[in-house]
């Protein structure tokens, strides 16, 4: 089995790293690392009905999706996340108590009343500092988890948050819980990498044949170019998201009403029904055709928006409020 440990901060780049890994390794590996900010969604979800759209792009959080399912997690530099990579046999592996113990082992010798709850959770004293989810591939597993160690709890709140009642659709919703930093609850000081070097050090305990793995040249290059190829794409972040129906009734200062309606399939827009007392009649279904096989993507609609006169469509409607209406 191999170690390693991410010298990386950018999420895309480790959420590339685990595939690389697990795709192309005959070996086991066990990998740690801690992103910048970002808010990672499961690969099933609906990626706007997950999180505060607006709030990610003022604080330049990066929304990446990852390859496995479950729910929608924050990560930044108070957050420890592992990934455990490995062969098994066919219908025996997934086992997320059995990949989680080694956290466990490592808090409760630290005195940290840890447990194993649930179908992945990982609490202390009921509180959640860890969700895991997995993925297979052949022969192979992938189980990946956080540790919140110090992370700003209230920034992983503002930017999970977001009206459900927005989206219709088959996606995996998270499922929020009362959650907790291991900090919290240390009976003395520890730092996150004093944290990690106890986790590295339990693991060559408990197996004789860990090495540390180094990334060459070639798994860079492979990496980086996976990376630019599937984890910054809009098209695998946004677009893979399930079928989902888009609504929204709102309200504007001049007492502009606006409903619009919108199915999307594979994060295009398929049909669009705009209704409001502030549409011209005559025109909107021009309109609404316009935006039909157009990204759910805020820069892409701008943009069309802004080579479009507005005044054709609507009574004394701009381009920004169109756009709060449309996310």
């Amino acid at each position: 089995m191999f170690y390693y440990i991410s010298k990386s901060k950018h999420a895309a780049f480790n959420q590339a790293t685990e595939e690389y890994f697990l795709k192309n390794f005959e070996e086991d590996f066990y990998m740690l690392y801690r992103n910048k900010a970002a808010v990672i969604i499961g690969k099933h979800q609906n990626a706007l009905a997950e999180i505060n759209l607006n709030k990610c792009e003022e604080q330049d959080v990066e929304v990446i999706r990852r390859l496995s399912g479950g729910g929608t997690v924050f990560h930044d530099e108070g957050n420890l996340n592992y990934c455990f990579i490995s062969k098994g046999k066919k219908g025996e592996l997934i086992n997320f108590r059995k990949y989680s113990q080694p956290v466990i082992d490592v808090l409760q010798s630290l005195n940290v009343n840890a447990k194993f709850e649930g179908k992945s959770d990982l609490t202390i004293d009921g509180m959640k500092f860890s969700g895991n989810a997995s993925h297979i591939y052949r022969s192979k597993v992938m189980q990946h988890g956080t540790m919140l160690f110090s992370s700003d709890l209230n920034r992983l709140n503002s930017l999970l948050k977001v009206n459900p009642l927005k989206f219709k659709d088959r996606g995996v919703r998270s499922i929020r819980s009362r959650v907790t930093n291991i900090s919290d609850h240390l009976s003395s000081p520890l730092k996150i990498d004093e944290l990690q070097n106890e986790i590295i050090k339990h693991m060559l305990n408990q197996f004789s044949d860990v090495k540390e793995y180094q990334l060459t040249q070639v798994d860079l290059e492979a990496i980086q170019k996976l990376m630019e190829e599937k984890y910054l794409k809009w098209e695998w972040n946004f677009g893979y998201s399930p079928k989902y129906k888009f609504e929204r009734l709102i309200s504007f200062a001049n007492g502009n009403i606006l409903e619009v309606e919108l199915d999307i399939e594979k994060g295009r827009i398929s049909r669009a029904e705009i209704l409001g007392n502030c549409i011209k009649l005559g025109s909107i279904k021009e309109f609404e055709s316009k935006l039909i096989d157009t990204p759910h993507h805020k820069e892409t609609i701008l943009q069309k928006l802004e080579n479009m006169d507005m005044n054709t469509y609507f009574l004394d409607l701009g381009t920004d409020d169109l756009i709060k209406a449309i996310f």
